[in-house]
């Protein structure tokens, strides 16, 4: 998470129908909008920076693997330990 007494201000312009769905969610969970918006930049920076968290997640997926086969073949490997 960011450190945020290194934050910078800015100004973003979202269509009121992003504003309208922050603002339910900012009631349903209350959290502040604009924590909300610097966790949806943080996950999608995390998602599209190279060897970021969300470079490994479904790293497999086009390789032709079954997911399931590479599960069980992993907890194999546990249970063979």
């Amino acid at each position: 998470m960011m450190c945020h007494h290194d934050a910078m201000r800015t100004i973003v312009d979202l269509p009121d129908d992003a504003v309208e769905a922050l603002d339910r969610l900012r009631h349903a969970t209350g959290r502040s909008r604009a924590a909300l918006v610097r966790e949806a930049v943080e996950r999608y920076l995390a998602s599209h920076a190279g060897g970021g968290r969300g470079a490994a997640f479904g790293a497999w997926r086009d390789d032709g693997v079954d997911g399931l086969a590479l599960q069980r073949r992993l907890r194999a490997e546990w249970d063979d330990a």
